[in-house]
């Protein structure tokens, strides 16, 4: 392997042995479609972290049960961390959340130019132990009942996971699929928003499995699926194959149009750049008008539409008890059905923009995105729950295909030798908008209830700040321009080896039946997490 720089820049390659990037090379005759199954394996297991949110409530009853042991007003944050007396707060065990994509992030920024050192397998092999060890951690925690373990071992250890995890196959697919490469980012990043699908009703049949007299079958369920993860993600893991360098496949003629350079740009170059942080806005913007409308769609459709949504003509303040856990299943099927378009959107726009490009496919997210984000203050106002379903639907699948079309603009701009590093650092957008998204909601909406405003209009203001926010985005997009010859990262090219055939058949290539089995590891639980979802959005619309 040839050693490259850029000026007094190394890129070393790893040394030799099993998880080494030399060891994953694929050898000719290597079908590139079997790659993606072993992305969907890490990305399925890794989305969970979308789910976790079902164990909060049984959390919050280890020890008082359905009557929670409340802990004292005067009891510090700090005793909370450690008491084993009175039960934890919902808002306590919520910071887990939190801890995970602001460690997703972080961890992505640090290690994304080492994925780009040693290769994927060692960095999903590294994803795969604090991944499944922070999910051990948190099944120690609530045996022990010690929050400070539970932040440790989920939050900032499985964070960490999360992050390498979530990095590690994208640069792989799209260097596998350089035609292709919105297609090959939306098939793993649409993983990682199914992971939930999967691993939540999985999570709650495995309570429902370990449950006893004495407690709720927390920690086992935590544990039996580090144990799950850990096999599907070690079988991801020791699947990837790069290819070789400067291969690319038959017939394939690089493109230079829609914004697509041929040039390649280092990481600790790139990030230096006008157009680096242009992408970065974009992202942010994206998902901070994306995540903040996400958070707020089911109290926004249980209190704008209150009885509406039974057929009665009731306000909010005007439900009984029974009907307002009737609502209650129908929003919890409503996010269900919007989990689904996050998924298809992240497949669907991200494949778009290999046929109309990128920077047309992020100016129509902000450009409906906005357009439909003020339509909801007249929907809202008019009570129309079918047409508030459908935009709520197409703003969140744009929300999914913006995680899924952004690495492919990133690889279009400064090329794939290092686009997982550099997909690594634009990742802290996705930290800041974790936490400017939910505050600015939340922050309006607790701000405009404070001066009197009834519930079905206190989120109009809020959904014309996130226009506002798209409009920005969009001046963003179009503001992005091609990187200057002068970034280049000045190296050697290898021969072009074009042996690794794509296409699949029968009689030429004996992967064909591992191909079979590969998708079908993944295909089959997805599929029963979309069936399992769709069950239960029915409820919404009988």
């Amino acid at each position: 392997m040839t050693q490259q720089s850029v000026g007094d820049l190394p890129f070393h390659t790893a040394e030799h042995g099993f998880f080494s990037k030399q060891r994953t090379i694929a050898r000719p005759g290597y079908n590139r479609w079997r790659v993606p199954p072993a992305a969907l394996a890490l990305h399925l297991c890794i989305g969970m972290a979308y789910g976790f949110s079902v164990y909060w409530l049984p959390m919050s009853q280890l020890i008082g049960g359905n009557a929670p042991l409340t802990c004292p007003a005067e009891m510090s944050v700090w005793q909370q961390l450690i008491t084993r007396e009175c039960d934890w707060k919902i808002s306590m065990l919520g910071w887990t959340y939190t801890l995970f994509f602001v460690f997703l992030g972080a961890s992505a920024a640090l290690w994304g130019d080492w994925l780009e050192k040693v290769g994927p397998r060692r960095v999903g092999m590294v994803a795969t132990l604090c991944w499944c060890g922070g999910l051990a951690l948190s099944s120690l925690a609530i045996y022990t009942h010690q929050l400070w373990l539970l932040w440790l071992g989920a939050g900032a250890i499985g964070g960490i996971g999360l992050g390498l995890g979530y990095i590690s196959p994208v640069s792989t697919l799209m260097r596998w699929f350089p035609d292709k490469r919105g297609m090959a980012a939306g098939m793993a990043i649409m993983g990682f928003g199914g992971g939930a699908l999967i691993g939540a009703p999985l999570a709650d049949w495995l309570m429902t499995v370990f449950a006893t007299d004495q407690g709720y079958g927390v920690w086992q369920s935590l544990l039996a699926l580090a144990l799950l993860y850990a096999i599907f993600m070690l079988t991801g893991t020791l699947s990837y194959r790069v290819p070789p360098e400067g291969w690319t496949p038959e017939s394939y003629r690089p493109s230079t149009g829609r914004g697509i350079s041929t040039i390649q740009v280092h990481v600790n170059v790139a990030w230096r750049t006008p157009q680096f942080w242009l992408l970065w806005l974009v992202l942010w913007l994206n998902v901070t008008a994306g995540i903040g409308l996400l958070g707020m769609a089911s109290p926004m459709l249980q209190e704008i539409f209150a009885g509406r949504l039974l057929g009665l003509d009731l306000s909010w303040q005007q439900l009984d008890k029974d009907q307002l856990a009737r609502i209650a299943t129908l929003a919890a099927g409503f996010t269900g059905l919007l989990s689904l378009f996050n998924i298809m959107g992240r497949f669907f726009w991200a494949s778009l923009s290999d046929l109309c490009g990128r920077r047309i496919t992020f100016s129509l997210f902000f450009l409906l995105g906005a357009s439909l984000y003020s339509s909801l203050l007249l929907i809202n106002s008019a009570g129309n729950v079918t047409l508030y379903a459908i935009v709520l639907c197409v703003i969140i699948s744009m929300y999914g295909g913006g995680f899924a079309t952004i690495p492919a603009w990133l690889a279009d701009t400064f090329g794939t030798r290092m686009v997982g590093a550099i997909h690594g650092r634009l990742l802290t957008a996705w930290s800041a908008a974790g936490i400017s998204g939910p505050v600015l909601v939340n922050y309006l909406r607790d701000w405009q209830l404070s001066i009197g405003v009834p519930p079905r209009q206190v989120y109009d203001i809020t959904l014309i700040v996130l226009s506002g926010l798209l409009i920005v985005g969009l001046l963003c997009t179009l503001l992005v321009r091609p990187v200057a010859d002068k970034h280049r990262m000045r190296e050697v090219v290898t021969t072009s080896e074009n042996s690794l055939s794509p296409a699949i058949n029968w009689k030429a290539n004996p992967e064909y039946p591992q191909l079979i089995i590969s998708w079908l590891m993944v295909g089959i639980p997805l599929l029963w997490g979309i069936g399992i979802t769709l069950s239960q959005a029915t409820a919404f619309f009988r």
